[in-house]
């Protein structure tokens, strides 16, 4: 089974940024994850897609961080990264790095969660 490791998680201020990162512990798998990402759980809430990004670097955004958060890769490793800008007090959540790839049939890896905190 395939561990991730996110790191960069923290408290800010609104409108400040912070950038998470997320890399698989093996850092030689022979294969490069279909499909990597974010999601983020607020308290009391359900976890959402945040953003992802394939191995061919096809993104994809929740609405409602469009325009603030970008998310990039690492060539074709497996390591992922998540620019947030202009944060707001509604992305207070725990964070949480996934990877969703194809062998015999899809197979979801996920992280620890970290948690973003933003004050208003």
């Amino acid at each position: 089974q395939v561990q991730l490791v996110e790191s960069g998680g923290g408290k800010v201020q609104a409108g400040g940024s912070l950038r998470l990162s997320c890399a698989a512990s093996d850092s030689n798998l022979d294969f490069s994850i279909n499909i990597m990402g974010w999601y983020r759980q607020a308290l009391g809430k359900q976890r959402e897609l945040v953003a992802t990004i394939t191995s061919a670097h096809t993104t994809k955004y929740a609405d409602s961080v469009k325009g603030r958060f970008t998310i990039s890769r690492d060539g074709i490793k497996n390591t992922i990264y998540l620019q947030m800008n202009s944060l707001k007090p509604e992305d207070t959540a725990v964070y949480y790095c996934n990877g969703h790839h194809f062998k015999l049939d899809w197979e979801d890896y996920w992280g620890q969660g970290t948690q973003v905190t933003v004050s208003s």
